[in-house]
């Protein structure tokens, strides 16, 4: 019996000394190496000799990128709207005995200072370009972090603004801003609508306006040119005619045709004039048709025949 106690010692022993001799480091962790309570390296992945008793591994490190939340928090902005605000830090160990004996828990202080600074940051800024500059917000809480960080032995990678929640107040009335400012654009769409029908009508019946002052100038334009051709069409008959009857009159016996002519128009003229007349007409001297006879005759004695056609000129030999 106790040679069996003593050998499970043994082995107990031994596989206690076995344990802290050797140690086998993952590829996503490093291991802070300490002997006698100091900093003795840092173990890369891979598998390591340790000198028991003397050595141990203090610390294990995440060596990949890590997601932390940050919790949400009261923000007050430049305009003195509050709001609840949280986000997403993402940050890396590059150098764990920094990250070991340069903070208690680097995961806890980055969030920590991550609240800090992006209280800090919404308080600079109105509610308004809280929503439209977050890429702006989460570019200078990194740089902000990196500027404390960087003696941790850690990396701040970025940051996310994952929610901007205002108060129920500040949200009524942002909704009536944003109903009053969709009512405005809807006006302002009726108004130009109106306004480009109303210039639509106008420019219609300024081009039906000019439509038809040019079809009534066409329409003045061919009248005319109707009236000069007419007047050019009875001014040529009319000089036709007065030419034949010159013609008539240079012809034997023409001017007693005329003088025939001119009082069998004077006779009808008179008959006419007796007819219509109320009152008995007559003429105070019967001697002046004669007279009228005779005058038309020295008329056409003076006008005389036609001059004869000039002579054919003489054919060459």
């Amino acid at each position: 019996m106790e040679v069996l106690t003593a050998f499970t010692v043994l082995f107990l022993v031994t596989l206690f000394i076995i344990s802290r001799t050797f140690i086998v480091v993952h590829a996503n962790e490093n291991v802070v190496k300490e002997r006698l309570g100091k900093f003795a390296g840092v173990l890369t992945p891979g598998f390591h000799f340790m000198i028991p008793i003397l050595d141990r591994a203090a610390y294990r490190h995440e060596m990949r990128e890590q997601c932390l939340d940050v919790p949400p928090q009261s923000c007050i902005t430049r305009d003195n709207i509050q709001m609840e605000v949280d986000g997403i830090v993402y940050l890396k160990v590059f150098d764990a005995g920094r990250a070991s004996y340069g903070i208690g828990d680097y995961q806890q202080a980055a969030v920590n200072l991550a609240q800090t600074t992006m209280r800090s940051e919404v308080g600079k800024l109105s509610l308004d370009e809280t929503f439209s500059e977050r890429e702006k917000v989460n570019d200078r809480i990194v740089a902000e972090i990196d500027k404390a960080s960087a003696a941790w032995g850690i990396k701040m990678i970025r940051y996310e603004l994952r929610s901007v929640d205002p108060s129920r107040r500040v949200i009524d009335t942002m909704e009536k801003q944003m109903e009053a400012e969709r009512q405005k654009r809807a006006a302002i769409t009726v108004s130009e609508g109106q306004r480009a029908a109303q210039i639509a009508i106008s420019e219609g019946q300024r081009e039906e306006a000019v439509n038809l002052s040019e079809g009534e100038k066409q329409k003045r334009i061919n009248e005319a040119e109707g009236r000069a051709a007419e007047i050019r069409l009875l001014a040529t008959a009319q000089a036709e005619s007065v030419r034949l009857v010159a013609e008539a009159i240079r012809k034997p016996g023409g001017d007693l045709a005329v003088k025939t002519q001119l009082v069998e128009q004077y006779l009808v003229e008179l008959g006419k004039i007796l007819e219509a007349a109320k009152v008995t007409v007559v003429p105070p001297q019967v001697a002046g048709i004669r007279t009228m006879l005779e005058g038309l005759g020295a008329l056409a004695h003076h006008v005389g025949p036609p001059p004869p056609p000039p002579p054919p000129p003489p054919r060459r030999a």
